[in-house]
């Protein structure tokens, strides 16, 4: 294991791009980004446990240690907004605000699923949450980002776009392409690289050199910065101001979260790779049970308030469970629906 990826995330503080001042996140948002870390969290045990009991079949990429930044961009972004994700997309989906039901639903490949079951766990898309797309293939997120920040800037909207992906995605072609033309076009997108440390079982020391992956966009004149991602303060201060500035026509960011992916790459496969040094710093960091300690010791959040929060949303994704076995399946005359886009009149396009 290399020095690299046994060291503690560092923040680029220095980092020339981003000169203005961080703001302090507000009691108001770091109780909104409990809430969906632990909507986040307890959906993944659920679905997990559905899935060892084969309750289930679907591939599941699992994201403990990482909802520090999926809650961030949840509060940061407006509904308007839109988000571009990738396979590793439930929490994404869960923090863009989709209903729990459809999420669900379309994990289960049920009719209530947001794609109506069709796209599964790794496709899913509800854009009237901002939702345009989530892919399986690594990095082609980043063309499909780049033509909704042309669109936004195109019609005039304030309408910013964020797309994330992980740092194997890094090394694609096609974002690097993306990179610089919206750095050219000064395209109204925050690029989200959520570096976990691994691209599926490859550490990033063994696949690239500069494990600063914010010099890539830096050296195309975006502007970057690299956080702590299991900072959600750091997180918020960040990412609000990436959005401002892409919402006032600046142009893109390249927001780089350093963290660890604290289990598999996908459900069920080994993870014996990730040294137990790696496991325990992470553990001992987890931004779920740090958060909630820490709005109860600032008084933000009183005891019996973080235990009710608690107690809600387990409910909720009882009854998302609950509701999506016992909804039917999607009729096979669905099969060839949705398969091209039509105008309010019917016309195909």
């Amino acid at each position: 294991m290399s020095a690299a990826i046994k060291e503690r995330p560092k923040v680029m503080t220095e980092t020339p791009a981003l000169t203005e001042d961080r703001s302090a996140a507000t009691g108001g948002e770091l109780r909104d980004a409990y809430g969906i870390m632990r909507r986040i969290r307890t959906l993944e045990e659920s679905l997990t446990s559905a899935l060892k009991m084969g309750q289930v079949r679907a591939p599941y990429y699992p994201v403990r240690g990482l909802e520090a930044a999926c809650a961030a961009f949840g509060v940061v972004l407006r509904r308007t907004d839109y988000l571009v994700s990738t396979y590793r997309c439930t929490a994404d989906v869960v923090a863009k605000g989709v209903p729990l039901r459809e999420v669900v639903g379309e994990i289960f490949g049920k009719e209530t699923g947001t794609s109506k079951g069709k796209g599964g766990s790794m496709h899913m898309a509800a854009p009237h949450h901002g939702l345009m797309a989530t892919t399986g293939v690594v990095g082609a997120g980043a063309p499909i980002a780049c033509g909704l920040g042309l669109a936004s800037k195109m019609s005039g909207k304030d309408t910013v776009t964020l797309c994330t992906f992980g740092d194997g995605a890094t090394s694609i072609g096609a974002v690097h392409e993306s990179l610089n033309l919206a750095a050219t076009w000064d395209l109204p997108v925050v690029f989200f690289c959520q570096n976990n440390q691994w691209a599926e079982h490859t550490s990033i020391s063994t696949y690239t050199k500069n494990t600063d992956l914010s010099q890539r966009a830096a050296s195309l004149g975006m502007r970057t910065a690299r956080v702590d991602g299991f900072d959600v303060r750091e997180l918020l201060s960040t990412l609000h101001e990436a959005t401002a500035h892409a919402r006032n026509g600046g142009g893109p960011t390249f927001v780089e979260s350093l963290s660890y992916r604290l289990g598999p790459h996908s459900f069920g496969w080994d993870d014996s790779y990730l040294s137990p040094e790696l496991k325990a710093d992470g553990m001992e960091r987890d931004p779920v049970i740090t958060l909630r300690r820490e709005l109860i010791e600032q008084g933000a959040l009183a005891p019996a308030e973080a235990d009710d929060i608690d107690s809600k949303i387990v409910e909720e994704v009882e009854d998302a469970i609950v509701f999506s076995q016992a909804a039917g399946p999607t009729p096979a005359e669905e099969l060839l629906l949705d398969v091209y886009a039509t105008d309010l009149d019917g016309a195909v396009r």
